[in-house]
């Protein structure tokens, strides 16, 4: 049965990766300078400083498709997983 759990939670935690990545590689561009890096997608914006404080919207956005993506991810994984395990008998 342990057995079983640590194969969801892996499947889990693998599509919330994959799909977390996904949804960053996907997340919109802001105006003048394209995508917004990886330190304020995750701080939603925070660390932007003076001027660059006009992308905030577009960094929480960025980071919603990424949270999203994950969430989605996550699900589908264990889906798949149990999917699996009901078929594999």
């Amino acid at each position: 049965m342990m057995e079983k759990n640590k194969m969801i939670a892996a499947a889990g935690a693998a599509g919330f990766l994959a799909a977390a990545f996904i949804g960053y590689l996907y997340r919109p561009p802001a105006f003048l300078i394209g995508q917004l890096p990886f330190k304020h997608v995750i701080s939603r914006g925070t660390t932007l400083k003076g001027i660059n404080q006009i992308y905030m919207n577009v960094a929480q956005t960025s980071f919603n498709y990424l949270v999203v993506g994950g969430i989605a991810g996550a699900i589908l994984g264990v889906a798949a997983a149990l999917f699996y395990q009901r078929n594999r008998k």
